[in-house]
């Protein structure tokens, strides 16, 4: 990274370093506006007019007769209410002092030494002061509380804090999801990557930094995608391929005059047909989704029940007479379909279970063979692998597709397949698929 590469915006740590300064500016000029508004350091004009008036007041009274000075008291009140200016009783002149938390030196410099203020005894109220004049007579006036010493937390300052932090940290929360966001979409383009086509590119914007990310992951994943449709081209090509020599071995079988010879040979040939039907299969449904729509699953698994009870299998349904879901129905009925021969193949009878709730629909397919030992539950889920020896009975049959194939049909619903033990011997294949898909698999 060269030195200045923070000073460059397109780049993660350039904006980073804007978001700072621009933070440190806007908090600057809010303290610079409130203060040029505001004017701490100028007396405030309302203290100082109320000052004056109090003044002007006192030094009316002042120079009034005794005779006078009742009335004229009296007008004052009615004039200037604010003041609250009353006559005390005659008395002994208290010393001259300044209450606590008042600041009367403006009112000291309009009036001269003749007048003594002073506070007055047993008063809750703070302002309120007693005024001696040059007579001898006393006074009570309220005096205007001086508004520049309101403590820091009441005052403008306090304010400003507040809003400062508040918008620098909404400045900071709408930054880091600005920042962050990119992020985001790196994970769920990660977890909704798919060979169908069906998910769109991961979008190239954001900082520099994303950008590039984001256009590495989209070539990464057009190179997994080409690999993989290379692989199943020759894959499927080979399987394509060898049906005609296996055709023309199967004419020629007929013309073997030993039946036992030409049995074993037909019986081997359509082993090699069946086994290329099935793979050729699996790679079909690894790059090619139906399209989903709404179905009644239990309409399906009863139609599942009653082909293998046609051809003389014990399978039996349990279940609600209609489920509704969002589901792939072709996909769905090769799936269970491949799970229920498994069973019946292994085992003396079948049950197909169904549990629907309003979120998922739970498919089980129990039997009652070997089962499988929890060693190799998660190896027998893999394309091609058989199962151990208790299950493996008869090897004319079965080319370890059919648990792969229902997996990977789960998987593309966005469900999931499991295998379970069945109490006391057996097998319950588990299929968790979700009622409503999501847009993106909709859309597939």
């Amino acid at each position: 990274m060269r030195p200045l590469d923070f000073l460059n915006l397109r780049n993660i740590s350039g904006q980073i370093a804007a978001l700072v300064i621009v933070s440190i500016v806007a908090i600057h000029l809010i303290f610079t506006a409130i203060f040029f508004v505001h004017r701490p350091d100028q007396p405030d004009p309302s203290v100082d007019r109320g000052h004056a008036q109090f003044a002007a007041a006192v030094q009316l009274l002042g120079s009034a007769s005794a005779a006078e000075r009742p009335r004229l008291c009296a007008d004052i009140a009615r004039a200037f209410p604010q003041l609250d200016i009353a006559s005390l009783p005659p008395g002994p002149v208290p010393a001259a002092s300044d209450p606590e938390g008042l600041d009367l030196r403006s009112l000291h410099r309009r009036l001269d030494s003749s007048y003594r203020i002073f506070p007055l005894a047993h008063d809750g109220d703070s302002h309120r002061v007693g005024i001696a004049l040059p007579d001898g007579a006393m006074i009570a006036a309220r005096i205007l509380p001086d508004q520049r010493q309101r403590p820091f937390w009441g005052g403008p300052w306090m304010v400003t804090l507040l809003f400062a932090i508040v918008s620098v940290s909404l400045l900071g929360l709408w930054a880091a999801r600005a920042l962050t966001a990119p992020l985001s979409s790196f994970a769920k383009a990660a977890e909704n990557f798919s060979l169908n086509g069906a998910a769109p590119p991961l979008p190239e914007r954001g900082p520099e930094e994303i950008r590039s990310v984001a256009k590495a992951f989209n070539r990464m994943r057009e190179r997994i995608t080409a690999l993989i449709d290379d692989r199943t081209k020759m894959l499927a090509a080979i399987s394509h391929d060898l049906r005609t020599p296996i055709t023309r071995m199967r004419l020629r079988s007929e013309f073997i005059e030993d039946d036992m010879h030409r049995h074993r040979m037909l019986s081997d040939l359509d082993q090699m047909r069946s086994m290329l039907e099935s793979v050729l299969s699996f790679l079909r449904n690894d790059r090619k989704l139906e399209a989903m729509t709404l179905t009644d699953v239990a309409s399906t698994l009863q139609l599942i029940t009653d082909q293998f009870a046609d051809m003389g299998h014990k399978v039996v349904y349990d279940g609600p007479d209609h489920a509704m879901a969002t589901v792939r129905p072709d996909d769905l009925h090769r799936s269970v379909t491949n799970l229920v021969e498994n069973a019946v193949r292994f085992g003396a009878m079948a049950t197909i279970r169904l549990h629907a709730s309003p979120d998922t629909v739970t498919i089980e397919v129990e039997d009652d063979g070997p089962g499988i030992s929890d060693a190799r539950k998660d190896v027998m889920l893999e394309p091609f692998v058989r199962g151990d020896d208790a299950r493996n009975m008869d090897e004319a049959e079965g080319f370890g597709l059919g648990l792969s194939i229902a997996r990977a049909i789960a998987l593309a619903h966005g469900g999931k397949l499991s295998l379970n033990d069945r109490q006391p011997h057996g097998l319950i294949v588990r299929i968790q698929l979700p009622v409503r898909q999501p847009n993106r698999q909709s859309a597939a």
